[in-house]
């Protein structure tokens, strides 16, 4: 197994002096992807939960359906490579679309050919946004050691249930999907929060996983809130302990002192 995290010593500049600082800084590095003997991409990635990520991986792009169909999964011994074998044969996409931001992922997957669950219907209290937010910074232990790593975390609407960390944020929504197959996670509610920016890609995972809401600490993309107002996806950016931003389907949020729901601004006009 590689590590996730390695020493480095950097020179830290001030107005007046610099200072050789020793610290860690998160690793970067190539694992193939192999599915029944094929070799079928290459994620740049931090070398951790990579069994997760293979499995999740395959279950977003809609390969599988179910932990059932996995024979094995297995990290080869110089941990560059995950072998997956299958209950069933499966094909290898021409085409990888490469998605968008920093360490981008790949997809093969067309939104408007997708099937995607319909979203649950959870409903969230205003303070819990914030909880959730704040609870978040527990499971990152990779990014207080070296920093530069994206986290995602899958919560039932009151506590963070799991939590994946890599350099892709893309990656780290393939661990959670991951990890809820290998571990058998199944939630009524679900909610994902992210640290990354919420593009298509990224609502497209989480709306595979059937979350009804998408946190983030940073912002949506425009197509993303095309997608998410289409499949009835509440969209929370720039999530903070005390104030957030709500771009579709703000009806699933309650303000608590006033035990009401926000109103729908697109489906209230229709009405």
């Amino acid at each position: 197994m590689k590590p996730a995290k390695l020493p480095v010593t950097y020179t830290q500049v001030a107005a007046d002096h610099w200072s050789a600082i020793d610290s860690e800084i998160i690793v970067e590095t190539p694992v193939s992807l192999t599915v029944n003997g094929e070799v079928w991409l290459t994620f740049m990635c931090t070398p951790v939960d990579l069994e997760a990520l293979a499995v999740g991986f395959l279950f977003n792009e809609g390969v599988i359906e179910s932990i059932d169909e996995v024979a094995s999964v297995r990290l080869c011994a110089n941990g560059d490579n995950v072998d997956v074998w299958l209950q069933h044969s499966a094909e290898k996409p021409d085409n990888w679309r490469r998605t968008s931001g920093c360490t981008g992922g790949f997809t093969s997957v067309q939104e408007e050919a997708k099937a995607y669950p319909k979203p649950n219907g959870t409903v969230l209290e205003a303070s819990s946004v914030g909880e959730l937010t704040a609870q978040l910074f527990d499971f990152q232990p990779l990014y207080r050691d070296a920093g530069g790593v994206h986290t995602s975390g899958l919560s039932d609407g009151q506590t963070i249930i799991i939590a994946a960390e890599d350099i892709g944020r893309h990656n780290t929504l393939d661990k959670l999907a991951g990890k809820c197959l290998i571990e058998h996670i199944e939630l009524k509610r679900k909610v994902i929060l992210t640290t990354g920016r919420i593009s298509s890609e990224m609502l497209q995972k989480a709306s595979r996983m059937g979350a009804a809401v998408l946190i983030s600490r940073t912002s949506p993309s425009s197509l993303a809130l095309e997608s998410a107002n289409r499949q009835g996806i509440t969209v929370i950016g720039y999530a903070r302990r005390n104030r957030f931003n709500i771009y579709t389907h703000p009806e699933r949020i309650v303000l608590e002192k006033v035990k009401k729901r926000l109103p729908n601004p697109i489906t209230d006009q229709a009405e």
